[in-house]
């Protein structure tokens, strides 16, 4: 086994929400969904309790986070890269 961290996934693309926390941010994802019946497209929202070592993101940042080993009892997910 080779030491590089291997990446699983694209990750996901989200907005930090909250920043109030050290080394944490909250971060809102949606996604449109097609309601089966009625062919509506809904928005699902879902927050996430990532990790950011280094406090650098701020409120209304899109970002893109992944999945990682178990930070915390709710982070399991790390900040990669700020989109815009």
């Amino acid at each position: 086994m080779t030491a590089e961290k291997t990446i699983i996934g694209k990750g996901i693309q989200g907005t930090v929400l909250s920043h109030k926390t050290d080394k944490t941010a909250i971060v809102v994802v949606e996604r449109y969904v097609k309601h089966p019946k009625y062919g509506k497209f809904i928005v699902h929202k879902k927050k996430y309790k990532v990790h950011d070592e280094n406090n650098e993101y701020a409120e209304g940042d899109v970002v893109k986070i992944l999945p990682c080993r178990p930070v915390s009892k709710e982070k399991r997910f790390k900040i990669t890269a700020k989109i815009r």
